[in-house]
Parts: C-alpha cells; structure tokens; sequence
C-alpha cells in the first residue's frame, strides 16, 4: 500500500483530497500547519477529521513565522475582504510563499516517515489569486521533490484544473461530512457567508447540486 502525507488545512479542498486518497487505497497521514492565521478554527476541522478516518495527523505550529509572512489580510489587522473569490481583492489575502513552505516542511517531513507522496489541494479557482496555485508552480516544486532527496519525492495535486464545485461533488460521492470542513478567512463562531472563501463555499455546493450544511450568520 503506497504511503501519501496530506497537507490538510480543514477546508473542503485538502479534506476531499483525503477521503479521496483513502478511497484510493493509499495509506495515508495528514500534516496541518499553524502560522499565526485568523481562521485557525479550519485547524479543529482538521483535527475532526483526522480522528473521523482514525489516520495520524501532525499539527505544526510555525511560531514567529508572522514576522516573515507578515502583510496578508489573513495575519495581522487587515480586514478580510468581501466579494468574490476571484476578486482582485482576495489578493490581500496571499500568504508569501505559502504552499512552498509548506511543501518543503512536509518532505522534510515525509522523508523522516519514510513516505514518497505527498498531496495538497490546489484547484482551478486559485489559480487567478494564489500564484504558489498556478500549475507551472507544481511543476516547479515537482522538480524540486525530484533531488531533496537521493530517492525522489513524488508531488500530486489531483485538483489543480478542477473548478470548486468539482470537488465539493466529488466529496459528496464519497461521503464527506462537510459539517468539518471550514473555509471562511474570519475565522468566527460561525461562517460569516460574506467573505470571498465563503461566497465560493456558497456556490460551489449550489452549483455542484450538493445541499449545503453550512449555517451562515448572512449570505451575501
């Protein structure tokens, strides 16, 4: 059974990917970052998640790395935009380089486990706002994973040209409780339903023909 570490932030996306994987028949683990994000409530989901699957999970706080990736809407005191998600305004909520640190740690990781796989969540909507999203951004860290080790590190992004509402079908295919996934960027008691992850959340299930479970505090 091929071994596969998730990065697993407790959105849709990654929590799809992981029940997607175990359908596959990979034996997998998950990784889940902290660094200093206001919606660490997704990291709960995350948690949930993983004692659901009964898979292991390794929950990495990045203490001090606000100081580095400082800037972003989603760190600090910038408000979280609203609107869209491919709004020229979700810009504000890049993280420098992201999913390449987290990458990088996850092979570390990964070649201390003894695993060769690893998998994160991109798809098609990041594309426009995210550039460590961007396909040549794969094929880069791909090549990357290639010579990190003497045994080569295999990268996969099964949703990287997959829309939303793609994933959240998929997820309903495979049983998915997405009562523990969360999306929204402002991290309160419930969905704010105006943010732009929140305004994808809603279309996404209304365009994949899922019934969305979601309790909203509004919807824009």
């Amino acid at each position: 059974m091929t071994k596969a570490l998730v990065i697993l932030s407790g959105g849709i996306d990654s929590t799809v990917l992981l029940y997607d994987l175990i359908d596959q028949g990979y034996d997998v683990e998950a990784i889940t970052f902290h660094y200093g994000q206001k919606h660490s409530k997704e990291i709960s989901s995350a948690k949930a998640t993983c004692a659901i699957l009964d898979i292991p999970q390794k929950i990495v706080r990045l203490e001090g790395i606000e100081d580095l990736i400082h800037g972003s809407a989603l760190i600090g005191d910038k408000d979280i935009p609203e609107g869209h998600y491919e709004d020229e305004s979700m810009k504000s909520t890049v993280v420098a380089n992201r999913n390449s640190i987290f990458i990088n740690l996850a092979m570390a990781y990964a070649i201390t486990k003894k695993i060769r796989t690893i998998a994160y969540g991109a798809h098609a909507g990041d594309h426009a706002i995210y550039p460590d999203c961007r396909p040549v951004f794969v094929e880069r860290i791909q090549a990357l994973a290639e010579v990190v080790d003497y045994d080569p590190l295999n990268i996969i992004v099964p949703y990287l040209h997959w829309k939303k509402q793609d994933i959240v079908k998929k997820g309903a295919e495979l049983g998915v409780d997405f009562d523990y996934t969360w999306s929204c960027y402002k991290g309160q008691r419930l969905h704010c339903g105006r943010c732009g992850t929140c305004v994808e959340r809603i279309e996404a299930f209304k365009l994949a023909g899922v019934e969305d479970p979601t309790k909203y505090m509004e919807v824009k």
